[in-house]
């Protein structure tokens, strides 16, 4: 079948218009009533994200290529753009926890692979889903990956010029980001040079087929899903008035910070278990994504709700996120 290029162009807008929105705004940051931020961000993640999809299928890998380059997305941002993986003062972050080797060690852990699920692999797997037909081909031609190259640079700028207005002055060490450069390079070849090629397209199991019992119900894998969405972020990022992870203080900081990493690391391996089986069906991606994405929506209305009205607009949100949810799991069946 040949792919329009309308059609590509379409879904590659979605993606770049859904991606901020998964990764911010359905956590509560912005508030809703400061939604226009997204335009701001939207050049970086929209375009990150678009970018890393149009690499990832030209160079024919999978979601493990998909998650290293997300976790290379969020040191761009995070190290390079608003530097706040160095930064002493910027949103306060180097107080949760001590800093390692210059970094803010407790955000770093958190906000890396947040990045690397919740602003890359999640956004492209909900327009995989929306746009199955496209699933496995780059949605861009060579003038469109590009563009989405040049926009994503841009953005970056443009973060990095804003971030001059809430932490003046500050400049990262020279040799911080010559490290965060050459980590980024390191996962680039890794993703898109070493790991081995899935099948493509995947072979898939017969619609009648029985999914093997390795493989939960999809209400379970939701389940599971916001258990470890909401336990990873409750672990790492403080809430509740609490200035450390977990409400813990001095040295103890360090116990949710290793059960954070112990929990994602479970996480993986169960998915991992999961997906290599011929009984992971679409249905069971969406209860993945739409597990991880509701609690993360009912964390941030409980830890990022600065006002009443900020936490009922966010739930309210959450509420029309999840219909839309069950829409396209209509779909999917």
């Amino acid at each position: 079948m040949v792919t329009s290029p309308a059609r590509g162009r379409w879904a590659a807008l979605l993606l770049a218009g859904l991606t901020p929105v998964v990764a911010e705004l359905t956590l509560g940051n912005p508030p809703l009533r400061q939604a226009w931020l997204l335009l701001l961000w939207t050049p970086i993640y929209g375009a990150g994200t678009v970018l890393i999809r149009e690499l990832v299928r030209r160079a024919g890998r999978g979601w493990y290529a998909v998650l290293l380059l997300g976790a290379a997305y969020g040191i761009v941002e995070e190290g390079l753009a608003l530097q706040a993986l160095t930064s002493p003062t910027l949103y306060g972050v180097a107080g949760w926890a001590p800093r390692v080797l210059g970094l803010n060690s407790a955000y770093t852990e958190l906000n890396i692979p947040y990045h690397a699920v919740f602003s890359v692999a999640l956004p492209i797997l909900l327009v995989d889903l929306v746009v199955p037909a496209l699933r496995h081909r780059p949605y861009l031609g060579r003038t469109g990956l590009v563009v989405a190259a040049v926009v994503f640079v841009l953005g970056a700028l443009l973060l990095r010029w804003t971030t001059a207005f809430v932490d003046p002055g500050y400049q990262a060490p020279p040799a911080a980001l010559v490290a965060f450069v050459l980590v980024i390079a390191a996962l680039a070849v890794l993703a898109l040079r070493v790991l081995p090629r899935p099948p493509n397209p995947p072979a898939a199991a017969p619609r009648t087929a029985a999914a093997p019992r390795t493989v939960p119900a999809p209400p379970v894998i939701a389940c599971l899903a916001g258990v470890a969405a909401f336990g990873y972020l409750g672990l790492l990022f403080p809430f509740g008035g609490a200035h450390h992870p977990a409400f813990t203080r001095g040295g103890w900081v360090a116990v949710p910070m290793a059960a954070a990493a112990l929990l994602a690391v479970a996480a993986g391996l169960l998915l991992r278990r999961w997906t290599a089986h011929g009984g992971w069906r679409d249905r069971h991606s969406l209860a993945l994504a739409g597990g991880a994405l509701v609690a993360h929506t009912a964390f941030g209305v409980i830890a990022n709700g600065a006002t009443t009205t900020d936490r009922v607009s966010l739930a309210a949100l959450g509420v029309v996120m999840t219909v839309l949810l069950a829409l396209l799991a209509r779909r999917t069946r």
